[in-house]
């Protein structure tokens, strides 16, 4: 890699904490000297699960979000309680509270970073596999319906715009590599 793409971290400045996130400034040493402010929207990490039943069908939540004033259809997923908090542990909770499905199968499709350019959230995506359902148990803050579509319906939808969710693309397309199918 080229050096003069390293940046060089001088000071970190928390300017806002919040329940979800903190703000902080960080000062920067970018190529030739110079230096540069970096805003950095600190997050503990989440995990979000591909939760797929034995005749293809994968669990999807649907829910308002406030940020992009509609409803979304998405992964069932939630952040960690702490950044030491096993993923794992975290996806089953999640998948648990918003869906009433455990797992009798786990498997790590990968990990990603949202939005590397500013937030340090980084998500774990699972699959889970060997389904049984019980009862939802949501936050008494959280408000989901539990939607479950053939994978390669999924799928579809995204390649038409129905789902815009990152995480959701991302596990979809993880899930269907692992799985078998195509990524519309």
């Amino acid at each position: 890699m080229k050096t003069e793409l390293y940046e060089k971290v001088l000071a970190k400045k928390e300017v806002f904490r919040g329940a979800l996130i903190s703000v902080e400034h960080w000062d920067a040493e970018i190529w030739g000297g110079k230096q540069a402010l970096r805003e950095i929207v600190r997050h503990v990490g989440a995990a979000a699960v591909v939760a797929v039943d034995a005749q293809g069908y994968v669990a999807l939540v649907e829910q308002y979000r406030i940020a992009m004033g509609r409803i979304m259809l998405e992964l069932p997923a939630g952040k960690k309680d702490s950044p030491e908090e096993d993923g794992l542990l975290c996806a089953q909770r999640e998948l648990r509270e918003e869906t009433g499905l455990t797992a009798q199968s786990w498997k790590l499709l990968t990990t990603i970073d949202t939005s590397p350019g500013f937030l340090t959230e980084r998500i774990l995506l699972y699959l889970a596999t060997d389904l049984s359902q019980g009862e939802a148990c949501p936050d008494e803050d959280e408000f989901v319906h539990l939607v479950k579509v053939p994978l390669q319906e999924a799928a579809e939808r995204v390649a038409r715009g129905e789902i815009t969710d990152a995480k959701t693309i991302a596990g979809l397309m993880m899930a269907l590599q692992h799985i078998g199918g195509n990524f519309a």
